[in-house]
């Protein structure tokens, strides 16, 4: 079972740490669009920005709903960084059980 298991496993695993360095970069991003340290008028920063805004604001745009305002602090990516972290443990837990390895 684990021989199956196992490359679905770190697939997915994969997978989340991508979205994770993803979402680490749109909000960098974010911050240099705002501080105005890059500007969208250069083509490569403008494709880089709507791609970002693409993966990520379909995750973040749930939790912007039920998260009050804090005056212009988005706390969403640091929910769903927390929210991710919590997902890859269980999910680690979860295989290790099921491939007999002792927590």
């Amino acid at each position: 079972m684990s021989f199956i298991l196992l490359p679905f496993y770190n697939l997915f695993d994969t997978l989340l740490t991508l979205y994770f360095w993803v979402l680490i970069l749109s909000v960098v991003m974010s911050w240099l669009l705002a501080f105005g340290v890059v500007n969208t008028s250069n083509q490569l920063v403008a494709t880089l920005s709507d791609f970002l805004f693409r993966v990520t604001e379909p995750a973040l745009r749930p939790i912007r709903k039920i998260l009050p305002s804090f005056g212009g602090i988005d706390l969403s990516p640091i929910v769903l960084i927390l929210a991710l972290n919590l997902f890859q443990n269980i999910l680690r837990g979860v295989v290790l059980k099921l491939m007999g390895v002792p927590i």
